[in-house]
């Protein structure tokens, strides 16, 4: 149970719950099974030196060759970490790594050595490591494949691919005309719109004319009727009280008749 426990934590990334529980399976069986996940784990939590002391307080003689070759890559890259790459390339040439083997171990170990060299800047001996592990990989355990054509310099066309589909996701901005608004066309419209208001004033000033007469006179002449005007002044006339004889009347009656019409301009004294 604690072992199932903890290899489940380790393959998580549950690293504190995975040290706790593959420690106390180790105490309870007496048996060092999972020495290389528990320094795996120290190297994930930035221990690395706990990972090259459980290298150094192994027995090697207990371990069989796969978990011994796995404890050796751990604390190989524990090394690595320490920036201490040239001993890590060191810890690394044991005879397994030249023994004519295609296990799982050996593929892994030749990888591990591979990528040992070229972070010491050994590019040429890494390649050739590379090189080896692919040829034993069959089961792509590791990605030895990729990292030698990186190395000559290779892309692989399907990962090409995949970056034009990503950008052609990506809307790009063009600046050609026919995404943009057409200003030009904005303001021919708008000008069409100041004729046609334009045409609109000059319709209602055409038939507010053709209403209005001509001749200012007839206009004059229309607000001043004279049979208006007389039959204006023969009811003042007749409002007035007579005054005299029938003279009288036909002399104011005549006074009437001399007086300006309503409407007409008064003469100027």
């Amino acid at each position: 149970m604690r072992e199932a426990v903890g290899l489940a934590a380790y393959a998580v990334g549950d690293w504190t719950t995975a040290i706790a529980e593959l420690r106390t399976y180790h105490r309870m069986t007496g048996r060092q099974t999972h020495l290389a996940e528990l320094a795996d784990c120290e190297r994930a939590l930035g221990r690395p030196e706990r990972a090259i002391d459980l290298f150094r307080g192994a027995d090697k003689e207990t371990l069989d060759k796969a978990g011994a070759i796995e404890l050796l890559i751990v604390a190989a890259g524990a090394r690595g970490d320490l920036g201490q790459h040239d001993a890590a390339v060191a810890m690394l040439q044991v005879r397994e790594l030249t023994a004519d083997e295609d296990g799982e171990w050996a593929v892994r170990l030749r990888y591990a050595y591979a990528d040992a060299l070229l972070a010491a800047g050994r590019r040429e001996e890494a390649r050739e490591w590379f090189a080896r592990a692919a040829a034993a990989d069959e089961d792509s355990l590791t990605d030895a494949a990729e990292r030698l054509l990186e190395l000559d310099g290779v892309t692989i066309e399907g990962d090409d691919h995949e970056d034009e589909d990503e950008a052609g996701d990506t809307p790009v901005a063009t600046g050609s005309d026919s995404d943009q608004p057409s200003t030009d066309e904005d303001d021919a419209d708008e000008d069409d719109e100041d004729d046609e208001d334009d045409d609109d004033d000059e319709n209602d000033d055409e038939v507010t004319e053709a209403q209005a007469p001509d001749n200012p006179a007839d206009a004059n002449a229309a607000d001043a009727n004279p049979a208006d005007d007389d039959a204006a002044g023969e009811k003042a006339a007749g409002d007035k009280p007579a005054e005299g004889t029938a003279d009288a009347d036909g002399e104011l009656a005549g006074e009437e008749s001399e007086r300006p019409a309503k409407g007409d301009k008064e003469p100027e004294a």
